[in-house]
Formats: structure tokens, sequence, C-alpha cells
């Protein structure tokens, strides 16, 4: 088999180069995904979400390596293992960042990033139900981005309560500085979740030029004479050949993209041959510079009456209405993300950019709820938004399908574990305020917000991930880089990585919006640098 382009990979950043390459009829383009295709209901109802992320459905379901900062618990790390990647799993959030994060790329040497550079692209990418600015947003675009189709009432609670402590409501956040309290845009269409597979995978599927390969996991890159050839693959259990004739791409994500470059003998020359793998291209970068937001969950139960989701009698009444609801106009609670309003706020008056994130969410949430609990409730997330702490991905060892050996280092730096004890008790203020007077009921797991050694003691007990990791083959022209700002791998020609894994620092938000933009400015970069040979 032999094309123009092979992608590894069909999550968020995948999907967009597969569709954007083949726009042009004279190019061939093969996407290869390990898992299998986005029939599962469950990605397609959105409230599907629940059962998804803590389970293995659709889902790699990684779990990190001890953490010492977590009290030597192992992190939970669930990752999409399907079309559309972790966009076919996630909670929908539409979430951009802050204007700051992208000049600091550009900062660090990477031309191009700054934030009125990528601005464009993210207005390529989506179709915005909501807003009609045209600076900031886009029409006409594959990505849906809507408001909630039938968003709870309480949300307005948590908008009144924020805005009792001193944040704004302010209707969109997707703006170059935001600060205050709002309702989450989603990545819906007509009632559904819409990935980054149904945006811009589904519909050109019958494009001669373009083929899927979905239960194809790639085992190693082809490599010859200093370039990328093809992949190897393992498809029913048989290896074969996939040949490049113009470039290899890399979107398997921040732990899968690390991990074939080292299965291929490109990354830490020390650690390749620790495990075995015969080194080709020395790259100290790879799998080094993991970042990922820590998130902190408190949660307070309430009554069964309430409009939350939860395990009780009336509550699998009321869900079993709403999913005939969803079959039949793909209305109602079906149509819910769960987390339906947060916040962007400073920790204090005197920082300049907001350093933590709110996600109010309209049920229990333990343990990624993975843990169940009889009866209803309401959480509220808190992520630290630029975290200092650093983390790896390594090799478990040779063979492809072990899973990567995942080192976060949560809490490594005290910066983070401070700042978090910040926004605990700022959330906490939030929540125990007036408007949620007549619902809140008792915390799950009590700490008072004044009790600092008692949320440092739950916080190293409780706190995980919010499912952002990203940087494990960073950008930058230093010797720790792994691309350069047109995302080429440093040292192996006909070679990129392009998905979460490039950005130098994670994004202040959630990370789907950001990885699609990455990948329609790589489609620009990729089609610009082969007219220019």
């Amino acid at each position: 088999m032999e094309f123009d382009y092979v992608i590894v990979g069909a999550g968020s950043a995948g999907c967009v180069l597969a569709s954007r390459l083949s726009e042009d009829p004279t190019l061939s383009v093969c996407l290869l995904e390990t898992g299998g295709p986005d029939r599962s209901v469950l990605i397609h109802a959105p409230a599907g979400v629940v059962a998804m992320v803590p389970t293995r459905i659709n889902n790699y379901a990684y779990q990190t390596v001890p953490q010492p900062g977590l009290g030597g618990r192992r992190g939970y790390q669930p990752r999409g293992r399907t079309l559309g990647g972790s966009s076919s799993i996630n909670a929908m959030l539409y979430v951009r960042g802050h204007r700051h994060d992208y000049d600091r790329w550009a900062a660090l040497g990477n031309a191009g990033w700054s934030y009125d550079e990528v601005l464009p692209y993210f207005r390529r990418s989506e179709h915005n139900e909501q807003f009609n600015d045209a600076a900031l947003h886009g029409r006409g675009g594959p990505l849906n981005v809507a408001a909630p189709r039938c968003p709870s009432p309480i949300n307005r609670l948590f908008l009144e309560a924020a805005a009792l402590n001193g944040l704004p409501t302010i209707d969109d956040y997707n703006v170059a500085e935001p600060h205050g309290a709002f309702i989450y845009q989603v990545t819906q269409r007509d009632g559904e979740r819409c990935s980054a597979a149904k945006a811009y995978l589904t519909p050109h599927l019958g494009r001669p030029n373009l083929k899927v390969i979905t239960g194809a996991q790639a085992t190693r890159l082809l490599l010859n004479e200093g370039a990328a050839s093809g992949v190897e693959v393992r498809v029913d259990g048989q290896l074969r050949q996939v040949q490049a004739r113009r470039e290899v791409i890399v979107s398997a994500g921040a732990f899968g993209s690390p991990q074939l470059l080292m299965l291929s003998g490109i990354g830490p020359a020390a650690h390749l041959q620790s495990v075995g793998v015969p080194v080709r291209h020395h790259l100290p970068g790879v799998g080094q510079n993991l970042q990922d937001h820590i998130d902190y969950v408190q949660t307070w139960r309430c009554s069964a009456a309430t409009d939350t989701f939860g395990v009780s009698l009336r509550g699998g009444a009321k869900l079993a209405a709403a999913m005939l609801d969803w079959r039949r106009r793909r209305e109602g609670r079906i149509t819910s993300s769960i987390a339906e309003s947060g916040a962007f706020l400073r920790s204090a008056p005197d920082v300049a950019v907001p350093d933590l994130q709110l996600v109010f969410v309209l049920g229990i949430v333990d343990d990624h709820a993975r843990r169940l609990h009889w009866g209803h409730g309401i959480s509220c997330h808190v992520d630290v938004l630029r975290p200092h702490s650093r983390g790896t991905v390594e090799l478990a060892g040779r063979d492809p399908q072990l899973a990567p050996r995942i080192d976060p280092r949560f809490l490594s730096d005290e910066r983070d574990l401070a700042l978090l004890v910040k926004g605990a008790q700022l959330q906490q203020r939030i929540i125990e305020s007036r408007p949620f007077d007549g619902l809140r009921g008792r915390m799950l797991y009590p700490v008072r917000a004044n009790d600092e050694a008692g949320l440092i003691a739950d916080i190293r007990a409780r706190a995980d991930t919010q499912y952002h990791p990203v940087g494990s083959c960073r950008m930058g022209a230093d010797p720790l880089a792994v691309v350069d700002a047109r995302l080429r791998v440093h040292g192996v020609a006909r070679l990129r990585v392009v998905d979460a894994s490039v950005m130098p620092n994670v994004i202040g938000g959630n990370t789907n919006a950001p990885t699609l933009m990455i990948g329609e400015k790589a489609a620009d970069m990729i089609r610009a640098d082969a007219h220019a040979h």
C-alpha cells in the first residue's frame, strides 16, 4: 500500500489532517487508527460520556506510574480509542484558552504561533451557532459549536454564586482574555456529539483518495537514509507496511506519539538502549516535558428531586424517560455534557492572567466516576491552568502492545499544590454561597476551606488529571525540542508530529479546540511546504 501521506492516529488532529489533505484530489491519504469505527450510541449521545470515561469502552484507560505527590497512587488517564480519539469520549467543552498562552509559544521562538496568528485557524474550524462576531468566531466550518441544548437551571445558581464572590458573568469566554463565570459552549450538532470524526472525517469517507483503516496498530515507523518512508502496522494479526511518498505524520497524542517515535528508535538514546530498541536517531526531548492539568473535585450531596444525574430509583426513571426523549427528538437530559458551567478566575488580585479554572458538574464525581455512590449531588472541579510540574512518557518495553510508562509527576513542584489549595478554597466558597442554600447538602468528603492541612491531605488523596496531557514532543529550536515550528521532527526528513504533544506549554483551558487548531494550521504548512518543493 502506497500513499502520498500516511497519518498515524485518527484523533482530533489526525481527522483534521485527513480531511484537509484529501481535499486535493491529486493527493492520496491513508489514515491509520488502532481503535474501531465510531458507531457506538454512547459516542453520539452526549451523556454517554459518563459510561466511557470510567471504563474501557472506546478508551485506552491508561494508568500512570505511582505518583509521590498523590500519596503513591496511580493516576488514571482515559484516552479515546476510536475514530475521533478523545474528542469521541470527552465532555465536549469548546475552550480555546487565553491570548497569553499562544503568545508565550511564539515568545519561545515558535514563529507563527501567536494568538493573532492562530485565531484564523480557530475560526476556520468552527461553525458557531451561538455567536456572530466574525472577528472571533467562524461560520461554515466543520466543527459545530453550540450552546447546551437543554441546560439545567442549577447552572444559574452557579453563576449567581460566582457573582457574589466577585466573578462577572460572561456570555462568551472564547475571547482573547477570558475572565469570569459562564455556561460552556459544546461541540454538538442537533443534540448529538460533534467529534473530530463526525466533523471532519465521516462526511468525506467516500473520497476515492482517502483510505481509513481501523484496527490498525502502528508498530514502528519505516526509516530510510534519515527519512521516514512509511509505517509498519499490525492489522488482523498480520504485519503490513504502508509506504508514504511524501510524508509520514504522527498524530497519536501526547502518549502515543512519543511512544511510536521511541519504538522506531527516535528518542533518548540511553532510554531506548535500556529497553532494547536500536537507536536510529538520538533525540533527547522525545517523551520529556509532559504537562497536564492537575484537578481536584469537591462534591456535595443533594436531593434526588433535583435536576442532577445520580444513582436512585427516581433518577433511574427520569433517565429512562430522557433516553426515550433523546431517541425521538434529540432533546432533553441526554444532550447534557454533565459539566455545563464553569469559570476562569485569578487566585489573587495581583495575578495578571486567570490561573484557575472551575468546571461545575451535575452529579457526584468520585475517582472519575469509577466509584459510584447511591444518591444525587453536585460537584465542582478546580484546575491549575499553568502547572510547573513536568513529567515523562517512556517505553515499558519494546513490545508495541505494551502501554507506555506515563509519569506526570503531579505536584512535584510545590507551587502547584499551593495554587490548588487556593483554588479549592475559592471553589468551596462559591458552592457554599447563598444561592445554593436550598440545594446543597453535606460534603461527600468533608473538609473546611480554612483547614489548609486537611485540604492538602484530601488533595493528595483524591486529585488527578483533568484529561489534558500535552507537551511530550514539544516544538522549539533548543536541544530538547522534538519538532520545529512547522512541526517537522528535528533530524528526520519527511516526518512530522501533529497533535497536542507539540504544545511547548499547556494551554490555560481545555485542550481539544487547540488541538483541532493545530491540525488546521499544520495542514496549511504541509501544503505550503509541498508546493515549495
